[in-house]
């Protein structure tokens, strides 16, 4: 899970809302709200990082608190999220993100400016995501399902590629070159789409980078 920073909505989202009897379901242009929440989450699942697209079956538009228990939210941008589409028609065991999480509520909101949700997120080798705050921890698992099996194996299989790229080095790799990268996966240094499950291999990262104050 990584912060995002909210852009400006869509204007046809803005119109919509002065309409009488506007709701989401009539609202007509969903794929410029989907593609908008696309650019400014960069590519990535709001909560799992995995690669979206905005296209209908490729990309879920989630309303962080949802429309069944917060009729009055479903029109407000701040509250939509782009999400992947979660193994949705699977088991429900299978399931992860938006289509895990349905009516649940998460207490943790991926932009909120006050904090980086990603400072509170820890990563193992084997792919697996915690938290040392007990409640976002049991939510990781219990209201999105981030420790499914297909997910711990992407992460792992993203963090395994990079390590692969550094067998190169003969060399301890220098603080420069760490800070670069990390700048890197995080987006600092460029404005294009982040790469699928970008914050493992930056979290590694920043392990190394600790070996230097």
């Amino acid at each position: 899970m990584k912060q995002i920073r909210k852009n400006k909505e869509p204007k046809s989202l803005t119109e919509h809302r002065k309409k009488e009897h506007a709701d989401y379901e009539n609202y007509s242009e969903k794929k410029e709200l989907r593609e908008s929440l696309h650019t400014e989450q960069r590519a990535i699942c709001c909560y799992c990082m995995a690669p979206i697209v905005p296209k209908i079956g490729e990309m879920k538009i989630e309303h962080f608190e949802c429309q069944e228990n917060f009729p009055d939210k479903q029109l407000i941008y701040r509250n939509m999220l782009g999400a992947c589409m979660g193994n949705e028609g699977q088991p429900g065991d299978l399931q992860h993100c938006d289509t895990y999480k349905g009516t649940k509520p998460l207490s943790f909101y991926p932009p909120n400016q006050k904090f980086a949700i990603e400072n509170l997120i820890l990563y193992s080798n084997d792919g697996s995501i915690y938290s040392n705050n007990k409640k976002l921890d049991k939510e990781l698992n219990e209201v999105l399902n981030l420790n499914v099996t297909k997910l711990k194996n992407n992460r792992k299989a993203a963090l395994d590629g990079f390590k692969i790229s550094l067998e190169k080095y003969k060399k301890e790799i220098k603080k420069p070159t760490l800070e670069r990268w990390f700048n890197d996966w995080v987006g600092i240094s460029h404005a294009n789409n982040l790469r699928p499950y970008c914050m493992v291999v930056a979290f590694w990262i920043a392990k190394r980078l600790e070996r230097y104050k």
